[in-house]
């Protein structure tokens, strides 16, 4: 049966007008965005099909375009589609940040370091530039390393932060092991970090360590004292 013939209560684009896009399951959501099905499935039929081919909705929205393309009922127009969903989810998250006092939201500036290297087979050290009323400047992702550590120079940092004319700062690094434990590593280069910038008058707000489905704060931790 077409959607088009369900009682409209049960239609997932009626159901998000009436309800909410809360109110909507993974694949109801998903559904929206294909809006076609194929032969012998609607949207929604195709799109749980679809959750099961890839585990889940994350890892199909940050599958590459090889691995998304080969499944029925996508192609590039969708992969194109999705990408600019997804950019456009991002910018709106660092449009947030740059409205709003970053230290004050801390759920904002975790979701949108985690849409930005949760998904990466390799650690990445960033860093959030903020100004005096902890406001977004510019985020920067300053070393790449491999899939267990990335090394990271104080100097280079600071010479960045001075650059930007950042009044306090926000570390963040993802773990692709997916665990958010921080390293003994992790804390002595924060140690440094925090030391060097200090010198400048420069306030280390956080250090955020992404893993796959937690992240820790060592500001939560009580680790930055």
């Amino acid at each position: 049966m077409a959607i088009s013939d369900w009682p409209e209560g049960e239609r997932p684009r009626e159901k998000l007008l009436n309800l909410g896009a809360h109110a909507l399951s993974d694949a109801e959501l998903l559904a929206i965005f294909l809006r076609t099905g194929v032969t012998g499935k609607s949207a929604v039929d195709l799109a749980r099909d679809l959750l099961t081919d890839f585990d889940g909705l994350r890892p199909l929205l940050e599958a590459n375009q090889a691995a998304f393309c080969k499944h029925l009922g996508l192609g590039p127009a969708k992969y194109a589609q999705l990408q600019a969903v997804l950019e456009m989810a991002r910018r709106h998250l660092g449009q947030t940040l740059q409205r709003t006092n970053a230290f004050t939201n801390p759920q904002a500036v975790k979701d949108f370091l985690a849409s930005k290297i949760r998904h990466l087979p390799h650690e990445v050290f960033a860093c959030l530039f903020l100004d005096s009323q902890h406001r977004l400047i510019q985020y920067e992702e300053l070393f790449v390393g491999t899939i267990d550590g990335a090394s990271v120079y104080p100097r280079e940092v600071v010479k960045k932060t001075l650059a930007h004319n950042a009044s306090a700062v926000i570390f963040a690094h993802n773990h692709p092991s997916g665990v958010a434990e921080p390293s003994h590593a992790d804390k002595a280069i924060t140690r440094r970090l925090v030391s060097a910038l200090d010198l400048v008058d420069i306030r280390v707000l956080d250090h955020v360590v992404v893993g796959e489905g937690e992240m820790t704060s060592f500001r939560e931790q009580g680790l930055l004292t």
